[in-house]
């Protein structure tokens, strides 16, 4: 058979631009997006474990699914949780999470907050029954003061999302209350002199346990409806919108503004059910982002581990709803916000156990995965209540648990955050339903991987890189829990290592050394029950797994290897049509397309800088790959 040889000239060289866009789902969430880099960890020696794999996890570093935004690993403060920035310990820790965007004042509360009050200083246009204030310049030490708030940004390095009250909008006694309103939260705005770039339109606003979802209709002077609705929220948004955004130009400000939607569809309560459809056409083309709200488990079950691991699936529910009300609206995409999420489960201390952690890795991967902008866990320190406590950190009011002890899910989002890299890509698990995984990579290069095994037996995985070269080691960070309380443990164990404490973790998370092996033929990593593992992968010219998964007719043969310029695929199959090459990061150099030809050998001349690269060639059926490297 005769062979064609064809020089790769101007119309036949495509050439691919490596930087991802961002998504349109994340629009300005993704403003503050920086390369991440990451070292590798101290790390003692250990085999690889011998154990038959139960699941094939493939991940392909050069199939993008998105950036990761900073702002997804958020929390929430609230205003009775304390100072808080005078607790040295307390700011390393949260610090150390980085969770870059902080929620403030609170949940319900932030409904009935004065901003600018000192206490007892109770608005004169507000009923004298029914409504208790909460007043942002109380300055003592069992609250957290607006200032104060301020402080704890500042100190974390995090960014602000502040929740204005809107429903004084509905229970103000004013001539106008919802201008008064809208003009309160816009002196909010030129107070806060453009140190807050996020804010929300109330809390839960459709809910019968806020503020304003009920008014009084002889205190009103506008003339309300008793009973809120989505359309009625949406009218005073509008005004709301209008008034913030001039008093941010006023001070030279570029501030964004979320509106609380439903995230789900319900069907028992018709206020929550037409909320979407009402408030959609009104704010569409006006609002900057929509908010959610999550508490993923069942109200007030006494759930099991099996109902709260498999709740994290709803994150997928919650963005389609809101993406599908808007599309009938024509708005085909808007930023997402999921300003609180937890559990629900109560009973059995579920919030304060490993299990919680263990939902924190899932959720995190899940909200990254579907392209929200910004979530913030609820949240930092609430209270203990027999168990059922939502806080990150120990209020100190139960024996064995210190003050600001950690809780277990501190140290899920702690390793998540750090061994995840910026940019999340496409990860498929295979073999067992029990074993979710999420995929990333490094801008320094590195892979980084959250494996989670939500069954009760130990179970392995074996990983298949497909476009990424490998360095010599992997490393990995396991997070298991103990035998106290039954299933669910207030304790989580980091490489074997926790705490003292009744309840928490290591106090030497920063330095627990990595569980590090060599890199040979494959990367098997063994899950422990209910485990989550934690995967840096160095990265560097080995290829594994993925080449060693094909038969060897799905090899491309490559000759002169390495070479200079020109190169040559040998017996290359006729149905090929188009031919990619990548770096060993996974990241793309150039697509090229591949005319139709009789011969086997297709000869080119690729112009690559001297260094190691992944070829692939596709066709309709298969792929064919190697490694070339350039002198």
């Amino acid at each position: 058979m005769t062979t064609l040889k064809f020089r790769i000239l101007s119309l036949l060289l495509i050439a691919y631009a490596g930087s991802i866009t961002a998504q349109s789902t994340q629009d300005f969430f993704l403003d503050s997006w920086v390369p991440k880099q990451i070292s590798a960890p101290a790390y003692t020696d250990v085999n690889l474990t011998s154990l038959v794999p139960t699941s094939t996890i493939r991940i392909n570093f050069s199939d993008t699914v998105t950036k990761v935004s900073k702002f997804v690993f958020g929390n929430n403060a609230n205003v009775y949780s304390g100072t808080m920035t005078n607790e040295p310990e307390l700011m390393k820790n949260i610090s150390n999470l980085s969770p870059n965007v902080i929620r403030w004042p609170g949940g319900n509360l932030s409904n009935v907050y004065f901003w600018d009050k000192a206490k007892g200083d109770r608005p004169a246009n507000i009923p004298a029954a029914g409504i208790d204030p909460w007043y942002g310049k109380n300055n003592e030490s069992w609250t957290m003061s607006v200032d104060t708030f301020y402080s704890l940004v500042k100190n974390t390095n995090s960014h602000g999302i502040i929740c204005i009250n809107y429903s004084y909008a509905r229970y103000g006694t004013s001539s106008n209350p919802v201008s008064n309103a809208a003009h309160y939260a816009a002196n909010w705005v030129r107070y806060d002199k453009g140190r807050t770039k996020f804010w929300e339109l109330g809390n839960e606003n459709f809910g019968s346990w806020q503020a304003g979802y009920k008014i009084d209709k002889s205190l009103n002077k506008d003339g309300q409806p008793e009973y809120i609705s989505g359309d009625l929220y949406g009218q005073h948004c509008l005004v709301f919108i209008d008034s913030m955004k001039k008093a941010a130009q006023e001070i030279g400000s570029d501030i964004k503004i979320g509106v609380v939607a439903m995230e789900s569809l319900v069907t028992y309560d018709n206020i929550q059910k037409n909320w979407n459809s009402g408030l959609f056409p009104r704010v569409a083309n006006k609002a900057d982002f929509y908010i959610v709200h999550s508490y993923y488990t069942p109200y007030n079950e006494n759930s099991t581990v099996e109902t709260i691991l498999n709740s994290y699936s709803k994150t997928d529910e919650y963005d389609n709803y809101v993406t599908d009300e808007l599309k009938k609206v024509g708005k085909t995409s808007a930023p997402v916000a999921l300003t609180e999420w937890n559990i629900f489960a109560v009973g059995s201390k579920q919030s304060a156990s490993y299990i919680s952690g263990v939902h924190a890795g899932l959720v995190l991967g899940k909200i990254i995965q579907n392209k929200y902008g910004l979530a913030c866990r609820w949240d930092f320190s609430n209270g203990w209540d027999n168990g059922n406590d939502h806080g990150l950190f120990s209020s100190g009011d139960v024996t064995g648990d210190p003050k600001r002890n950690p809780r277990p899910a501190f140290y899920y989002m702690y390793y998540f955050q750090k061994y995840f890299g910026d940019v999340m890509v496409k990860t498929t698990a295979t073999g067992n339903s029990n074993i979710v995984a999420y995929g990333s990579r490094f801008s320094s290069g590195q892979a980084g991987i959250a494996l989670i095994n939500t069954s009760r037996t130990t179970q392995v995985a074996n990983l298949i890189l497909d476009n990424f070269g490998t360095g010599d080691r992997f490393y990995t960070y396991t997070l298991t829990g103990g035998t106290d309380n039954g299933d669910f443990s207030r304790k989580v164990y980091v490489n074997g290592e926790t705490t003292t404490f009744d309840g928490g973790g290591p106090a030497n998370y920063e330095t627990i050394i990595a569980k590090s092996s060599v890199i040979g033929s494959e990367i098997k990593i063994e899950l422990p029950k209910l485990a989550v593992v934690y995967v840096l992968i160095d990265n560097g010219s080995k290829i594994i797994n993925s080449t060693a998964s094909l038969s060897k007719d799905d090899i491309l043969e490559i000759f002169p290897n390495p070479a200079n310029e020109q190169i040559t695929l040998k017996n290359l199959p006729e149905e090929i049509e188009h031919i990619k090459i990548t770096d060993m990061q996974g990241k793309s150099i150039l697509t090229m397309q591949v005319p139709k030809f009789q011969g086997q050998d297709f000869t080119f001349a690729p112009d690559l800088n001297p260094g190691c690269y992944l070829i692939q060639a596709f066709g309709k059926t298969k792929q064919h790959k190697t490694k070339l490297v350039i002198n």
